[in-house]
């Protein structure tokens, strides 16, 4: 006999958490979003359902396939992907569970979704990210940004945050976190007790030049 999972029906969409790149059509007009694992060879909007990504032509999820749309049930978990190098620049979304779902331990595996919320880490230097600047590569039609801060943006391609989510549609919200808010960004690595430090250091090698000055001034007049 063959066991089904159990069904269910719940009153209102499941929410998950993921990361993925935000990226823009070559002829800037639409922005969507590209994962990180499998499928990300295939952009995906705001609002859109999962396919194949082996060309099978069964529906997502399949039970006997790993296709579908994936997510995680915490954000934490999902915050977590963002601390290795090569997802440095993802951002993080928020996407309410549409369609048939397999749920699993840690998060679900599905059919349809609509992203609701992507929030930006800050700019590589610590700064908040202002805009969405061109990451310098992409997908076939497809060029990836990331977020960056006024002073780092350079002469890069850029957009602001409103005008992505514009292009996306579908009431998408993009906010760039703070640098408060990360773990590990320069205005938390440096505390009151650092900071003090530092410019007790400081004032110790100005008192040192000062001397220094002072002992080079006394042998001119001798």
């Amino acid at each position: 006999m063959r066991l089904r999972l159990p069904e269910e029906r719940p009153t209102e969409p499941p929410t998950g958490y993921k990361i993925a790149r935000l990226a823009l059509s070559h002829d800037g007009a639409r922005a969507g979003f590209t994962g990180v694992s499998l499928g990300a060879a295939l952009p995906y909007g705001v609002l859109d359902a999962a396919h194949c990504v082996y060309g099978r032509r069964h529906k997502a999820p399949h039970r006997r396939c790993d296709c579908g749309f994936h997510c995680l049930h915490e954000r934490a978990a999902a915050e977590a992907f963002l601390c290795t190098g090569e997802h440095r620049g993802a951002a993080l979304l928020e996407v309410t569970v549409l369609g048939a779902y397999i749920r699993f331990e840690r998060g679900f595996r599905y059919a349809r979704q609509r992203v609701r919320t992507a929030t930006l880490r800050p700019c590589g230097c610590g700064a908040r990210a202002a805009v969405l600047a061109d990451a310098g590569w992409g997908r076939p039609g497809w060029r990836v940004v990331e977020g960056a801060c006024g002073a780092c943006v350079g002469k890069r391609m850029s957009l602001r945050l409103t005008e992505f989510a514009r292009l996306a549609g579908e009431g998408l919200t993009v906010t760039a976190a703070s640098p408060d808010s990360v773990p590990g960004t320069p205005a938390e690595a440096m505390g009151v007790p650092e900071l003090v430090a530092e410019a007790a250091l400081l004032q110790a090698r100005l008192d040192l030049f000062q001397g220094e000055l002072a002992r080079l001034s006394e042998d001119e007049k001798g």
